[in-house]
């Protein structure tokens, strides 16, 4: 059973189809024309939703062990890193694609996770632990904030995909701030525990695909560079890092190792890095779940991630040992939103795909759920595809994927497919030059006329008079 939904949902389904066993999926009443259940070989109605049943633990189990499921595999997002609903797999005697429930609690815990690495000798930004409750609590952060000096940032402790993280630069915006970041993170996370990081000012993000079984066996596959993003999200990820100096990409990924060891890591899972302007780098996080940005690493190395994951779960050895893995060329993924990016990357949920031509040929893959005539929720998360090319050279890479960008359709819903055509002619990042202040010092990127031709605007025109008769999910 796959426990998620979209180009995941599909990429997941795929691989155990291609292994020879049966793929079941779920969905909520918004995904009923979605793609992946079409593709699966059964698909379980599990509620109308949205998100609700997505997320409903028991009504999940039941319904794998309705239907006699040997393995759940989360894919990222929903329940992918939920201890209990790891742990409820492993009480029904159900097998859970990932790591134990009590590795994901204690890696998933991000305080919990940096005294681990701190064990381990793995280098940190400075940080606090749980900030306390009430004014001890803002006692704390405004001691470390006067040791460290602003910018700080506020995290929450069960937070990921950029949920839960404010920049702080004040003693006034920490007061504010912090009881407000609470709140946030127990309604995203229902944890309401926050703490304290030392900004690392315009770092590269830079991550590491790790991959151990359970005999005693971890390998890396390899960095990746994910320093693009808005509101701390990945919108562009590449394989390998820009990173000229291949010794210190080595050690990064020593450490990777080191660190997914430490903490007695199974399956598939990324460790990441924020690597300063000095080149100093310092552990971020390891993300137990396999990772939107999978595809780029799986286009370099040869590896499939997810396929892997799956023979781990079933017990298997690792086929392959660090000195197997030969890394080639670039891979770059971009994102695919249903956003405008001119307003604020706001998403286009409701809209209908009246046009769909998607680009393809040598070094293309796409990972998406799309299709003429879909109407996308707008009570989910806006990517619609993933957008992956290689090439054996960095700007082979990159003159491919221009060419796959202009070749790209999709009217009804503004996409963030204008904004990629600035963003590949721009000469930083045709250079690999980019940090995580990527965005915010290349506001050019954002002038550009979004689809300006007559038939793209009646397209748009009867997606909006379709989208106010169906817009029966609607928040």
């Amino acid at each position: 059973m796959v426990a998620n939904r979209g180009e995941i949902a599909l990429r997941i389904i795929r691989a155990i189809q291609e292994l020879g066993h049966v793929a079941v999926a779920i969905y909520e009443t918004p995904d009923s024309a979605a793609l992946h259940i079409r593709v699966a070989d059964e698909a379980i109605w599990i509620g109308d939703g949205p998100r609700r049943d997505y997320l409903n633990i028991a009504k999940i189990i039941k319904a794998a062990k309705d239907h006699g499921v040997d393995c759940i595999h989360p894919g990222y997002g929903f329940l992918a890193e939920n201890p209990d609903f790891a742990k409820a797999c492993e009480e029904a005697g159900i097998i859970f694609i990932g790591p134990p429930h009590d590795v994901i609690s204690k890696l998933g815990d991000k305080v919990t996770a940096r005294k681990i690495m701190a064990e381990a000798g793995i280098p940190m930004v400075p940080g606090t632990e749980n900030l306390s409750q009430g004014e001890a609590g803002l006692r704390e952060a405004l001691e470390f904030a006067a040791r460290y000096k602003y910018p700080v940032m506020l995290k929450a402790t069960a937070g990921g995909g950029g949920r839960g993280i404010r920049l702080i630069e004040t003693d006034a915006q920490l007061k504010e701030q912090l009881p407000m970041a609470r709140s946030e993170a127990k309604a995203a996370f229902n944890n309401d525990n926050v703490y304290l990081e030392k900004v690392v000012l315009k770092p590269k993000h830079v991550e590491v695909q790790i991959i151990a079984d359970n005999f005693g066996n971890t390998v890396h596959l390899g960095t990746r560079d994910c320093s693009i993003q808005r509101r701390n999200q990945k919108l562009v990820e590449i394989a390998p890092s820009m990173i000229k100096d291949k010794k210190l990409l080595d050690q990064i990924c020593d450490t990777a190792v080191r660190a997914a060891k430490a903490s007695n890591y199974f399956n598939a899972g990324t460790v990441e890095f924020l690597v300063d302007k000095d080149y100093n780098f310092y552990f971020m996080e390891i993300n137990t779940r396999v990772q939107v940005e999978h595809t780029v690493t799986e286009m370099v190395s040869g590896i499939d991630i997810v396929r892997t994951q799956i023979k781990l779960a079933l017990g298997r050895k690792l086929s392959f040992a660090q000195d197997d893995i030969r890394l080639r060329g670039h891979a770059i993924e971009m994102r695919i939103n249903a956003e405008d990016p001119q307003n604020d990357f706001m998403p286009e949920g409701g809209k209908t795909v009246s046009v769909y031509r998607s680009p393809g040929g040598y070094g293309v893959r796409l990972d998406g759920f799309v299709y003429q005539g879909f109407t996308i929720p707008e009570v989910y998360d806006s990517l619609l595809v993933k957008l992956t090319v290689f090439g054996f050279t960095w700007n082979e890479t990159v003159d491919r994927l221009r060419r796959c960008l202009r070749n790209y359709t999709i009217t009804g819903p503004k996409t963030t497919i204008p904004f990629y055509l600035n963003l590949v002619n721009d000469p930083d990042f045709q250079r690999g030059d980019f940090d995580t202040s990527y965005l915010e010092t290349h506001p050019d990127l954002f002038n550009y006329k979004d689809d300006p031709s007559e038939v793209n605007k009646l397209a748009r025109l009867i997606a909006e008079i379709h989208f106010k008769k169906e817009n029966k999910y609607a928040i």
